[in-house]
């Protein structure tokens, strides 16, 4: 179990390092006008989200425990984004369409609204 934990924690540093090297130079080159580096950390995200999922669920045998360490670990460091984007397409390809949607539109709405009052509560501190 500690070994796992270990993995985890250095798969999660190579995702946070890998998001901090590659949004800070888009965002350096693409310039400050719009967060380019966050949207091409995130849409990457879900291009290597989705092709790690498929390749270790139905193309190449990996362990559960390596297929955690990269989705989790890299991956859920790299971007959360990527994994909300997996559950919505997963209900939306499991004929959930309902919650597909519902579930994209929750968590912006809610989101952004808790973005707003976090900042509210932080000017009050």
């Amino acid at each position: 179990m500690l070994q796992k934990i270990i993995y985890l924690a250095a798969a999660g540093a190579c995702g946070t390092l890998a998001r901090y090297g590659l949004a800070g130079l888009v965002q350096r080159v693409a310039g400050a006008s719009f967060p380019w580096g966050t949207f091409s950390v995130n849409a990457l995200g879900c291009l290597l989200f989705g092709l790690v999922w498929t390749l270790t669920s139905e193309r190449f045998v990996v362990s559960g425990e390596l297929r955690i360490i990269l989705l989790t670990g890299f991956m859920g460091a790299f971007t959360t984004f990527s994994t909300f984007v997996a559950e919505s397409g997963h209900l939306f390809a499991d004929g959930e369409h309902w919650y597909g949607l519902g579930n994209m539109l929750l968590q912006n709405g809610v989101g952004l609204v808790l973005f707003f009052l976090g900042m509210a509560l932080g000017r009050l501190i």
